[in-house]
Protein backbone atom coordinates (compact mmCIF):
# COMPACT_ATOMS: atom_id res chain seq x y z
CA UNK A 1 0.00 0.00 0.00
CA UNK A 2 1.27 3.67 -0.77
CA UNK A 3 2.05 6.31 1.30
CA UNK A 4 -0.48 9.39 0.91
CA UNK A 5 1.54 11.77 2.63
CA UNK A 6 5.28 11.72 3.08
CA UNK A 7 6.92 12.13 6.70
CA UNK A 8 8.28 15.53 7.01
CA UNK A 9 10.68 17.41 9.72
CA UNK A 10 8.43 19.98 9.85
CA UNK A 11 4.58 19.00 10.79
CA UNK A 12 1.70 20.91 9.07
CA UNK A 13 0.14 22.95 11.68
CA UNK A 14 -2.13 24.54 9.16
CA UNK A 15 -3.43 21.37 8.25
CA UNK A 16 -3.45 19.77 11.81
CA UNK A 17 -5.19 22.75 13.70
CA UNK A 18 -8.40 22.74 11.23
CA UNK A 19 -8.49 18.55 11.05
CA UNK A 20 -8.78 18.93 14.48
CA UNK A 21 -11.16 21.14 15.36
CA UNK A 22 -13.46 19.62 12.72
CA UNK A 23 -12.95 16.57 14.98
CA UNK A 24 -13.45 18.23 17.97
CA UNK A 25 -16.83 19.50 16.81
CA UNK A 26 -17.76 16.22 15.99
CA UNK A 27 -16.98 14.60 19.52
CA UNK A 28 -18.85 17.72 20.96
CA UNK A 29 -22.21 17.65 19.34
CA UNK A 30 -22.17 13.59 20.33
CA UNK A 31 -21.44 14.82 24.46
CA UNK A 32 -24.07 17.41 23.68
CA UNK A 33 -27.00 15.20 22.52
CA UNK A 34 -26.75 12.44 25.41
CA UNK A 35 -28.44 14.22 27.88
CA UNK A 36 -31.02 15.38 25.51
CA UNK A 37 -32.05 12.23 24.44
CA UNK A 38 -35.10 12.43 27.48
CA UNK A 39 -36.34 16.18 25.74
CA UNK A 40 -36.13 14.62 22.30
CA UNK A 41 -38.60 11.59 23.80
CA UNK A 42 -41.31 13.87 25.44
CA UNK A 43 -41.17 16.34 22.28
CA UNK A 44 -41.58 13.56 19.84
CA UNK A 45 -43.18 11.39 21.69
CA UNK A 46 -41.11 8.43 21.57
CA UNK A 47 -39.82 5.26 23.31
CA UNK A 48 -37.03 4.68 24.86
CA UNK A 49 -35.57 1.77 22.58
CA UNK A 50 -36.81 3.78 19.46
CA UNK A 51 -34.88 6.78 20.68
CA UNK A 52 -31.71 4.96 21.31
CA UNK A 53 -31.37 5.00 17.50
CA UNK A 54 -29.87 8.00 17.69
CA UNK A 55 -26.48 6.32 19.44
CA UNK A 56 -27.10 3.02 17.55
CA UNK A 57 -27.83 4.71 14.07
CA UNK A 58 -24.64 6.44 14.71
CA UNK A 59 -22.56 3.64 16.00
CA UNK A 60 -24.06 1.42 13.10
CA UNK A 61 -23.00 3.93 10.29
CA UNK A 62 -19.06 4.51 11.72
CA UNK A 63 -18.89 0.68 11.66
CA UNK A 64 -19.47 0.44 8.04
CA UNK A 65 -17.60 3.53 7.00
CA UNK A 66 -14.29 3.32 8.70
CA UNK A 67 -13.05 -0.01 7.47
CA UNK A 68 -13.41 1.80 3.99
CA UNK A 69 -11.27 4.70 4.93
CA UNK A 70 -7.76 3.03 4.52
CA UNK A 71 -8.85 3.09 0.91
CA UNK A 72 -10.16 6.11 1.14
CA UNK A 73 -6.71 8.07 2.54
CA UNK A 74 -4.67 6.35 -0.19
CA UNK A 75 -6.66 7.49 -2.82
CA UNK A 76 -8.25 11.03 -2.00
CA UNK A 77 -6.06 13.53 -1.04
CA UNK A 78 -6.73 15.28 2.55
CA UNK A 79 -8.19 18.29 1.49
CA UNK A 80 -11.23 16.21 -1.09
CA UNK A 81 -11.56 13.79 2.20
CA UNK A 82 -11.90 16.53 4.95
CA UNK A 83 -14.30 18.51 2.71
CA UNK A 84 -16.55 15.68 1.88
CA UNK A 85 -16.58 14.61 5.72
CA UNK A 86 -17.19 18.28 7.11
CA UNK A 87 -19.95 19.05 4.69
CA UNK A 88 -21.55 15.45 5.23
CA UNK A 89 -21.44 16.47 8.70
CA UNK A 90 -22.60 19.80 8.51
CA UNK A 91 -25.92 18.98 6.14
CA UNK A 92 -26.81 16.45 8.59
CA UNK A 93 -26.24 18.71 11.49
CA UNK A 94 -28.73 21.22 9.26
CA UNK A 95 -30.91 18.85 8.77
CA UNK A 96 -31.55 17.07 12.41
CA UNK A 97 -32.00 20.65 13.66
CA UNK A 98 -35.31 21.04 11.14
CA UNK A 99 -36.50 17.58 12.44
CA UNK A 100 -39.50 17.49 13.26
CA UNK A 101 -40.38 14.17 13.07
CA UNK A 102 -38.05 10.86 14.48
CA UNK A 103 -36.96 9.54 10.88
CA UNK A 104 -35.75 13.04 9.34
CA UNK A 105 -33.57 13.16 12.99
CA UNK A 106 -32.52 9.81 12.43
CA UNK A 107 -31.42 10.63 8.80
CA UNK A 108 -29.65 13.79 9.89
CA UNK A 109 -27.61 11.81 12.65
CA UNK A 110 -26.84 9.43 10.51
CA UNK A 111 -25.58 11.71 7.78
CA UNK A 112 -23.26 13.19 10.41
CA UNK A 113 -21.74 9.47 11.10
CA UNK A 114 -20.77 9.24 7.76
CA UNK A 115 -18.88 12.70 7.87
CA UNK A 116 -17.69 11.93 11.08
CA UNK A 117 -16.42 8.29 10.80
CA UNK A 118 -13.95 9.64 7.59
CA UNK A 119 -12.48 12.43 9.81
CA UNK A 120 -11.39 10.41 12.54
CA UNK A 121 -8.98 8.22 10.64
CA UNK A 122 -7.81 10.94 8.76
CA UNK A 123 -6.58 12.98 11.20
CA UNK A 124 -5.42 10.02 12.83
CA UNK A 125 -3.23 9.42 9.56
CA UNK A 126 -2.09 13.24 9.16
CA UNK A 127 -0.63 13.04 13.00
CA UNK A 128 1.28 9.56 12.64
CA UNK A 129 3.09 10.63 9.42
CA UNK A 130 3.95 14.64 10.80
CA UNK A 131 5.71 13.12 13.64
CA UNK A 132 9.02 11.53 14.29
CA UNK A 133 8.42 8.33 16.65
CA UNK A 134 10.50 9.99 19.64
CA UNK A 135 8.10 13.18 19.60
CA UNK A 136 4.49 11.46 18.33
CA UNK A 137 3.53 10.67 22.44
CA UNK A 138 3.76 14.21 22.93
CA UNK A 139 2.11 15.31 19.84
CA UNK A 140 -0.73 12.78 20.47
CA UNK A 141 -0.89 14.36 23.65
CA UNK A 142 -1.66 17.90 22.38
CA UNK A 143 -4.29 16.06 20.51
CA UNK A 144 -5.79 14.29 22.90
CA UNK A 145 -6.33 17.55 25.21
CA UNK A 146 -8.09 19.33 22.46
CA UNK A 147 -10.52 16.50 21.76
CA UNK A 148 -11.09 15.43 25.18
CA UNK A 149 -12.53 18.98 26.11
CA UNK A 150 -14.72 18.34 24.09
CA UNK A 151 -16.55 15.48 26.56
CA UNK A 152 -15.70 17.78 29.04
CA UNK A 153 -17.98 20.70 28.52
CA UNK A 154 -20.68 19.00 26.35
CA UNK A 155 -22.73 17.50 28.98
CA UNK A 156 -22.47 20.72 30.69
CA UNK A 157 -23.35 23.11 27.93
CA UNK A 158 -26.15 20.62 26.80
CA UNK A 159 -28.07 20.24 30.20
CA UNK A 160 -27.87 24.18 30.13
CA UNK A 161 -29.11 24.60 26.51
CA UNK A 162 -32.15 22.21 27.05
CA UNK A 163 -33.52 23.86 30.29
CA UNK A 164 -33.24 27.35 28.86
CA UNK A 165 -34.11 26.07 24.73
CA UNK A 166 -35.61 23.55 22.40
CA UNK A 167 -33.32 20.28 22.10
CA UNK A 168 -32.93 21.26 18.36
CA UNK A 169 -30.42 24.56 19.45
CA UNK A 170 -27.87 22.27 20.00
CA UNK A 171 -27.49 21.09 16.39
CA UNK A 172 -28.56 24.76 15.63
CA UNK A 173 -25.73 25.81 17.79
CA UNK A 174 -22.92 23.39 15.92
CA UNK A 175 -24.26 24.68 12.43
CA UNK A 176 -22.68 28.08 11.94
CA UNK A 177 -19.16 26.21 13.52
CA UNK A 178 -19.47 23.33 11.12
CA UNK A 179 -20.20 25.91 8.09
CA UNK A 180 -17.26 28.17 9.34
CA UNK A 181 -14.75 24.69 9.40
CA UNK A 182 -15.96 24.11 5.82
CA UNK A 183 -14.81 27.58 4.31
CA UNK A 184 -11.83 27.19 6.56
CA UNK A 185 -11.35 23.92 5.17
CA UNK A 186 -11.95 24.88 1.62
CA UNK A 187 -9.80 28.46 1.26
CA UNK A 188 -7.12 26.85 3.60
CA UNK A 189 -5.87 23.11 2.50
CA UNK A 190 -4.10 22.52 -0.48
CA UNK A 191 -2.31 19.00 -0.97
CA UNK A 192 -0.36 17.97 -4.06
CA UNK A 193 -1.36 14.28 -4.74
CA UNK A 194 -0.54 12.22 -7.44
CA UNK A 195 -3.29 10.20 -8.86
CA UNK A 196 -3.61 6.69 -7.63
CA UNK A 197 -4.42 3.98 -9.73
CA UNK A 198 -6.85 2.09 -7.55
CA UNK A 199 -10.40 0.96 -7.58
CA UNK A 200 -12.40 0.21 -4.28
CA UNK A 201 -13.96 -3.83 -4.45
CA UNK A 202 -17.33 -2.77 -4.22
CA UNK A 203 -18.00 -6.78 -3.01
CA UNK A 204 -15.70 -6.46 0.12
CA UNK A 205 -17.40 -3.12 1.07
CA UNK A 206 -20.73 -5.07 1.24
CA UNK A 207 -19.13 -8.00 3.21
CA UNK A 208 -17.49 -5.01 5.83
CA UNK A 209 -20.93 -3.74 5.81
CA UNK A 210 -22.94 -6.71 6.45
CA UNK A 211 -19.74 -8.20 8.82
CA UNK A 212 -19.18 -5.28 11.03
CA UNK A 213 -22.93 -3.51 10.47
CA UNK A 214 -24.38 -7.28 11.50
CA UNK A 215 -22.23 -7.95 14.84
CA UNK A 216 -22.85 -3.92 16.09
CA UNK A 217 -26.74 -3.95 15.12
CA UNK A 218 -27.06 -7.28 16.99
CA UNK A 219 -25.19 -6.18 20.17
CA UNK A 220 -26.86 -3.19 20.02
CA UNK A 221 -30.53 -4.33 20.42
CA UNK A 222 -29.29 -7.20 22.58
CA UNK A 223 -29.86 -4.80 25.37
CA UNK A 224 -33.64 -4.26 24.72
CA UNK A 225 -34.61 -7.25 22.59
CA UNK A 226 -32.86 -9.72 24.79
CA UNK A 227 -30.12 -12.20 23.49
CA UNK A 228 -32.49 -14.57 22.77
CA UNK A 229 -34.56 -12.36 20.08
CA UNK A 230 -33.92 -13.80 16.25
CA UNK A 231 -33.10 -10.20 15.59
CA UNK A 232 -30.38 -10.54 18.24
CA UNK A 233 -28.76 -13.98 17.10
CA UNK A 234 -29.57 -13.97 13.75
CA UNK A 235 -27.89 -10.24 12.72
CA UNK A 236 -25.09 -11.47 14.82
CA UNK A 237 -24.60 -14.76 12.85
CA UNK A 238 -24.65 -13.24 9.48
CA UNK A 239 -22.31 -10.32 10.75
CA UNK A 240 -19.55 -13.22 11.72
CA UNK A 241 -19.91 -15.38 8.62
CA UNK A 242 -19.95 -11.85 6.22
CA UNK A 243 -16.65 -11.23 8.30
CA UNK A 244 -15.15 -14.19 8.01
CA UNK A 245 -15.51 -14.18 4.65
CA UNK A 246 -14.57 -10.61 4.30
CA UNK A 247 -11.27 -11.44 6.28
CA UNK A 248 -10.51 -14.49 3.67
CA UNK A 249 -11.10 -12.23 0.69
CA UNK A 250 -9.05 -9.60 1.76
CA UNK A 251 -5.89 -11.69 2.56
CA UNK A 252 -6.03 -13.04 -1.09
CA UNK A 253 -5.78 -9.68 -2.32
CA UNK A 254 -2.61 -7.32 -3.45
CA UNK A 255 -4.71 -3.84 -2.84
CA UNK A 256 -7.21 -5.07 0.43
CA UNK A 257 -9.43 -2.40 1.65
CA UNK A 258 -8.67 -3.59 5.29
CA UNK A 259 -4.89 -5.07 5.51
CA UNK A 260 -5.59 -7.45 8.22
CA UNK A 261 -1.64 -8.96 8.18
CA UNK A 262 -1.10 -5.99 10.30
CA UNK A 263 -2.05 -7.91 13.03
CA UNK A 264 1.40 -10.16 12.91
CA UNK A 265 3.11 -7.43 14.23
CA UNK A 266 2.69 -8.05 17.96
CA UNK A 267 2.53 -4.45 19.57
CA UNK A 268 0.03 -3.51 17.50
CA UNK A 269 -2.30 -6.61 18.08
CA UNK A 270 -1.85 -6.39 21.49
CA UNK A 271 -2.21 -2.53 22.04
CA UNK A 272 -5.66 -3.06 20.07
CA UNK A 273 -7.17 -5.99 22.33
CA UNK A 274 -6.10 -4.01 25.28
CA UNK A 275 -8.17 -0.84 23.75
CA UNK A 276 -10.91 -2.82 23.33
CA UNK A 277 -11.20 -4.41 26.68
CA UNK A 278 -11.01 -0.72 27.76
CA UNK A 279 -13.52 0.36 25.71
CA UNK A 280 -15.55 -1.98 27.31
CA UNK A 281 -15.11 -1.23 30.99
CA UNK A 282 -14.99 2.36 30.18
CA UNK A 283 -18.84 2.14 29.02
CA UNK A 284 -19.90 1.05 32.52
CA UNK A 285 -19.21 5.07 33.97
CA UNK A 286 -20.48 5.95 30.73
CA UNK A 287 -23.83 4.17 30.43
CA UNK A 288 -24.54 3.04 34.48
CA UNK A 289 -23.63 6.51 35.91
CA UNK A 290 -25.94 9.02 34.63
CA UNK A 291 -28.66 6.33 34.75
CA UNK A 292 -27.86 6.46 38.53
CA UNK A 293 -27.55 9.59 39.20
CA UNK A 294 -30.43 10.93 37.45
CA UNK A 295 -32.96 7.73 37.56
CA UNK A 296 -32.30 6.86 41.71
CA UNK A 297 -30.77 10.16 42.96
CA UNK A 298 -33.08 12.63 40.90
CA UNK A 299 -30.42 14.82 39.90
CA UNK A 300 -30.82 17.28 36.75
CA UNK A 301 -29.33 16.40 34.04
CA UNK A 302 -27.39 20.38 34.50
CA UNK A 303 -26.51 19.26 38.06
CA UNK A 304 -25.42 15.26 36.37
CA UNK A 305 -23.19 17.35 33.90
CA UNK A 306 -21.87 19.24 36.24
CA UNK A 307 -20.87 15.93 38.50
CA UNK A 308 -19.20 14.33 35.43
CA UNK A 309 -17.22 17.70 34.38
CA UNK A 310 -13.98 17.10 36.50
CA UNK A 311 -13.46 13.40 35.36
CA UNK A 312 -13.02 14.69 31.75
CA UNK A 313 -11.29 17.95 32.69
CA UNK A 314 -8.63 15.64 34.40
CA UNK A 315 -8.68 13.45 31.34
CA UNK A 316 -8.13 16.72 29.07
CA UNK A 317 -5.21 18.40 30.64
CA UNK A 318 -3.79 14.97 31.51
CA UNK A 319 -3.24 13.88 27.84
CA UNK A 320 -0.61 15.99 26.70
CA UNK A 321 1.57 15.38 30.68
CA UNK A 322 0.88 11.43 29.22
CA UNK A 323 2.17 12.03 25.60
CA UNK A 324 5.55 13.11 27.15
CA UNK A 325 5.68 11.10 29.81
CA UNK A 326 4.90 8.24 26.69
CA UNK A 327 7.81 9.46 25.26
CA UNK A 328 10.38 8.90 27.94
CA UNK A 329 8.90 6.20 29.38
CA UNK A 330 6.98 4.01 27.18
CA UNK A 331 3.41 2.62 27.84
CA UNK A 332 3.67 -0.46 29.76
CA UNK A 333 4.50 1.96 32.99
CA UNK A 334 1.58 3.82 32.14
CA UNK A 335 -0.77 1.68 30.98
CA UNK A 336 -0.45 -0.70 34.30
CA UNK A 337 -0.64 2.39 36.69
CA UNK A 338 -3.83 3.62 35.09
CA UNK A 339 -5.48 0.23 35.03
CA UNK A 340 -4.91 -0.51 38.47
CA UNK A 341 -6.16 3.07 39.13
CA UNK A 342 -9.60 2.16 36.59
CA UNK A 343 -9.38 -1.04 38.18
CA UNK A 344 -9.69 -0.07 42.12
CA UNK A 345 -12.52 2.99 40.87
CA UNK A 346 -14.41 0.65 39.14
CA UNK A 347 -15.07 -1.73 41.65
CA UNK A 348 -15.64 1.87 44.56
CA UNK A 349 -18.37 2.20 41.78
CA UNK A 350 -19.96 -0.96 42.34
CA UNK A 351 -20.69 0.04 46.40
CA UNK A 352 -23.13 2.54 45.14
CA UNK A 353 -26.12 3.57 47.88
CA UNK A 354 -29.17 5.29 47.80
CA UNK A 355 -27.05 7.77 50.00
CA UNK A 356 -24.42 8.17 48.45
CA UNK A 357 -22.83 11.93 48.15
CA UNK A 358 -22.58 13.88 45.35
CA UNK A 359 -19.40 15.15 46.08
CA UNK A 360 -17.80 11.36 46.78
CA UNK A 361 -19.19 9.95 42.96
CA UNK A 362 -17.77 13.45 41.26
CA UNK A 363 -14.27 12.91 43.07
CA UNK A 364 -14.07 9.11 42.33
CA UNK A 365 -15.36 9.61 38.72
CA UNK A 366 -12.61 12.05 38.51
CA UNK A 367 -9.80 9.76 39.76
CA UNK A 368 -11.32 6.80 37.60
CA UNK A 369 -10.97 9.16 34.58
CA UNK A 370 -7.63 10.22 35.69
CA UNK A 371 -6.50 6.28 35.25
CA UNK A 372 -8.20 6.37 32.11
CA UNK A 373 -6.36 9.23 30.39
CA UNK A 374 -2.79 7.02 31.32
CA UNK A 375 -4.35 4.06 29.25
CA UNK A 376 -5.79 4.58 25.84
CA UNK A 377 -3.80 7.14 24.02
CA UNK A 378 -0.55 5.68 24.98
CA UNK A 379 -1.45 2.05 24.34
CA UNK A 380 -2.86 3.21 20.92
CA UNK A 381 0.60 4.99 19.80
CA UNK A 382 2.64 2.11 21.11
CA UNK A 383 0.92 0.20 18.80
CA UNK A 384 0.89 2.20 15.77
CA UNK A 385 4.64 2.54 16.12
CA UNK A 386 5.13 -0.47 15.42
CA UNK A 387 3.79 -0.33 11.93
CA UNK A 388 5.05 0.35 8.67
CA UNK A 389 4.29 3.66 7.26
CA UNK A 390 2.38 2.14 4.53
CA UNK A 391 -0.01 0.79 7.20
CA UNK A 392 -1.08 3.69 8.80
CA UNK A 393 -3.92 4.01 7.17
CA UNK A 394 -5.18 0.54 7.46
CA UNK A 395 -4.02 0.53 11.86
CA UNK A 396 -5.92 3.83 12.27
CA UNK A 397 -9.01 2.32 10.30
CA UNK A 398 -8.84 -0.99 12.26
CA UNK A 399 -8.64 0.73 15.50
CA UNK A 400 -11.35 3.01 15.11
CA UNK A 401 -13.83 -0.04 13.93
CA UNK A 402 -12.93 -2.28 16.86
CA UNK A 403 -13.64 0.04 19.15
CA UNK A 404 -16.84 0.63 17.63
CA UNK A 405 -17.31 -2.79 17.78
CA UNK A 406 -15.87 -3.18 21.59
CA UNK A 407 -18.66 -0.11 22.20
CA UNK A 408 -21.27 -2.22 21.13
CA UNK A 409 -20.56 -4.85 22.98
CA UNK A 410 -19.84 -3.50 26.00
CA UNK A 411 -23.06 -1.52 25.71
CA UNK A 412 -24.90 -4.92 25.15
CA UNK A 413 -23.35 -6.75 27.56
CA UNK A 414 -23.42 -4.37 30.94
CA UNK A 415 -26.94 -3.18 29.88
CA UNK A 416 -27.71 -6.74 29.75
CA UNK A 417 -26.22 -7.45 32.78
CA UNK A 418 -28.17 -4.73 34.77
CA UNK A 419 -31.50 -5.66 33.07
CA UNK A 420 -31.15 -9.35 34.07
CA UNK A 421 -29.93 -8.22 38.12
CA UNK A 422 -32.67 -5.72 38.55
CA UNK A 423 -35.41 -8.03 37.24
CA UNK A 424 -34.11 -10.89 39.71
CA UNK A 425 -33.50 -8.77 42.78
CA UNK A 426 -37.22 -7.12 42.17
CA UNK A 427 -38.78 -10.54 41.84
CA UNK A 428 -37.07 -11.17 45.16
CA UNK A 429 -37.53 -8.01 46.90
CA UNK A 430 -41.35 -8.64 46.37
CA UNK A 431 -41.55 -12.06 48.14
CA UNK A 432 -39.71 -10.99 51.01
CA UNK A 433 -42.48 -8.52 51.48
CA UNK A 434 -45.21 -10.68 50.84
CA UNK A 435 -43.53 -13.17 53.40
CA UNK A 436 -43.27 -10.38 55.90
CA UNK A 437 -47.78 -9.72 55.40
CA UNK A 438 -46.48 -6.69 53.04
CA UNK A 439 -48.39 -5.61 49.66
CA UNK A 440 -45.35 -5.55 47.56
CA UNK A 441 -48.00 -2.82 45.66
CA UNK A 442 -47.39 -0.31 47.91
CA UNK A 443 -43.76 -0.85 47.34
CA UNK A 444 -43.39 -0.82 44.20
CA UNK A 445 -41.29 2.29 43.82
CA UNK A 446 -39.17 1.31 46.46
CA UNK A 447 -38.29 -1.97 45.44
CA UNK A 448 -37.81 -0.93 41.73
CA UNK A 449 -34.96 1.77 43.00
CA UNK A 450 -33.37 -0.75 45.09
CA UNK A 451 -33.55 -3.44 42.24
CA UNK A 452 -31.91 -1.10 39.31
CA UNK A 453 -29.51 -0.22 42.02
CA UNK A 454 -28.46 -3.93 42.81
CA UNK A 455 -28.34 -4.28 38.77
CA UNK A 456 -26.29 -0.95 38.87
CA UNK A 457 -23.85 -2.17 41.14
CA UNK A 458 -23.41 -5.56 39.94
CA UNK A 459 -22.92 -4.07 36.30
CA UNK A 460 -20.28 -2.15 37.67
CA UNK A 461 -18.92 -5.37 39.40
CA UNK A 462 -18.82 -7.25 36.00
CA UNK A 463 -17.33 -4.08 34.60
CA UNK A 464 -14.00 -4.48 37.31
CA UNK A 465 -13.36 -7.84 36.10
CA UNK A 466 -12.91 -6.65 32.31
CA UNK A 467 -10.24 -3.75 33.87
CA UNK A 468 -8.57 -6.30 35.64
CA UNK A 469 -8.37 -8.67 32.21
CA UNK A 470 -6.80 -5.02 30.71
CA UNK A 471 -4.67 -4.40 33.24
CA UNK A 472 -3.11 -8.33 33.06
CA UNK A 473 -2.66 -7.75 29.47
CA UNK A 474 -0.67 -4.45 30.11
CA UNK A 475 2.07 -5.90 31.51
CA UNK A 476 3.02 -7.73 28.45
CA UNK A 477 3.61 -4.22 26.45
CA UNK A 478 7.53 -3.57 24.90
CA UNK A 479 8.42 -0.27 23.81
CA UNK A 480 7.53 -0.32 20.24
CA UNK A 481 9.54 0.93 16.88
CA UNK A 482 8.71 0.91 13.38
CA UNK A 483 9.64 -2.58 11.48
CA UNK A 484 10.27 -1.88 8.13
CA UNK A 485 9.64 -5.38 5.63
CA UNK A 486 12.69 -6.44 4.28
CA UNK A 487 11.23 -7.91 1.48
CA UNK A 488 10.00 -5.73 -1.36
CA UNK A 489 6.36 -4.86 -1.45
CA UNK A 490 4.14 -6.69 -3.74
CA UNK A 491 2.14 -3.12 -4.76
CA UNK A 492 5.09 -0.74 -5.61
CA UNK A 493 5.06 2.13 -4.03
CA UNK A 494 3.45 5.93 -5.35
CA UNK A 495 5.81 8.69 -4.77
CA UNK A 496 4.94 11.18 -1.84
CA UNK A 497 2.88 13.79 -1.33
CA UNK A 498 3.83 17.28 0.21
CA UNK A 499 1.16 18.95 2.48
CA UNK A 500 1.39 22.49 2.13
CA UNK A 501 -1.22 25.28 3.45
CA UNK A 502 -1.66 28.85 2.99
CA UNK A 503 -2.86 29.34 6.56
Amino acid sequence: MSQSVKETPRPQYGILAILIVGAFIAFLNNTLLNIALPSIMADLQIETATVQWLTTGFMLVNGIMIPATAFLIEKYSVRRLFLVAIGLFTIGTVIAGMAEIFPVLLGGRMLQASGSAIMMPLLMNVMLISFPIEKRGAAMGVFGLILMAAPAIGPTLSGWIIEHYDWRMLFHFVTPIAITIFLLGFFLLKDKKEKVNIRLDLFSLVLSSAGFGGILYGFSSAGNKGWDSPQVYLTIAIGVISLTTFIIRQSKQERPMLNFTIFKYPMFALSSSITMVVNMAMFSGMLLLPIYVQTIRGISPLDAGLMMLPGALVMAFMSPITGRLFDKIGGRILATTGLAITVVTTYLFSTLSMDTTYNYIMILHAVRMFGMSMVMMPVSTNGLNQLPARFYPHGTAMNNTLNQVAGAIGTALLVTIMSNRTESTAANLAKEAAAGGVDPATLQQQIAMQAMLEGINFAFFIATFIAGLAFVLAFFIKRAGREEEVKKPIVPESKPVDLVTNA
